[in-house]
């Protein structure tokens, strides 16, 4: 009954995870990130680089947007009309920008990002001890099949096969979730571990790494009774992230959207000085 009771846990919380992982669609910027009317227009229509520089100088300067792309230019997605929040990339495949996008996953065919992170690597972890569950229940049926124990020839090969399957998947997730682990730990993207974020003052692997119990948080919430069931609890909104640079003078995840546009107004002289050394490349 105990084996049972264990199994169906198992099983509930797989599919839960499996369920939220693909539903959950991933989250678009806002609406402040897109370009208006008046200024697709303006941009569109201009055919001096220099003033294009400065219109996404002069939107970007209004926003929370810390990262650049490889020679130092707006991140500017020209098939969603955006300027692209700070962990944002463009997914050919769901066609859309996607917050804080980790990959694109076909195991769940969903884009995997700050809406469905959670989920996923709950996900692993719940499919991981699932299998690990079964191999461990049959592996004592194992030992009987090769001692002679066992005369059903069917119940041989549903012992052999649940056996190699499992421990197949075990071992694949295992690799997948550690990795996933590692990842959290860093508090990096799939993504941004093949290639580091760029700042202002160049590429950083750790830019976003706030240490081990400040990177779970990110991901898991400050709720620790939450951390295991598949319900949201991410911090932030996924369009700003606390910066490792950032965090000894101020705590810069603001969940008040007029605490951000006042910093952007302070910090405007400043800003309009670089405006002129940025490069637009336009990122799809």
């Amino acid at each position: 009954v105990a084996y049972l009771i264990v199994f169906h846990i198992l099983f509930v919380l797989f599919v839960w995870t499996y369920w939220k992982s693909v539903f959950t669609l991933p989250i678009q910027p806002g609406k402040k990130f897109h370009m208006s009317y008046a200024d697709q227009e303006r941009y569109e229509n201009e055919e001096r680089p220099e003033v294009q520089r400065q219109i996404l100088a002069e939107i970007a300067r209004k926003l929370p947007v810390y990262t650049r792309t490889g020679n130092g230019g707006i991140r500017f997605c020209d098939r969603c009309q955006l300027i692209k929040p700070d962990r944002c990339h463009h997914c050919s495949v769901c066609a859309m920008c996607v917050l804080k996008m980790d990959h694109h996953c076909p195991w769940v065919n969903n884009c995997i990002g700050f809406s469905n992170y959670k989920f996923f690597l709950l996900f692993l972890a719940y499919s991981l001890l699932y299998c690990l569950y079964i191999a461990a229940t049959v592996f004592k049926y194992f030992i009987k099949y090769w001692t002679g124990e066992l005369t059903n020839g069917r119940s041989k090969f549903h012992i052999l096969f649940l056996l190699f399957v499992a421990i197949m998947f075990f071992v694949s997730l295992m690799f997948l979730f550690g990795y996933h682990c590692w990842l959290v730990s860093r508090n990096r993207s799939t993504l941004e571990a093949f290639s580091a974020p760029v700042f202002q003052n160049g590429p950083d692997k750790n830019g976003f790494n706030l240490g081990f119990v400040k990177n779970l948080q990110q991901v898991f919430g400050e709720e620790k009774k939450l951390w295991l069931l598949p319900i949201a609890s991410s911090q932030g909104d996924g369009h700003f992230f606390p910066m490792r640079a950032l965090s000894e003078a101020r705590n810069p995840l603001l969940t008040n959207e007029e605490q951000w546009e006042e910093d952007g107004i302070d910090e405007e002289p400043q800003g309009s000085g670089e405006a002129s050394s940025l490069a637009i490349e336009r990122e799809t």
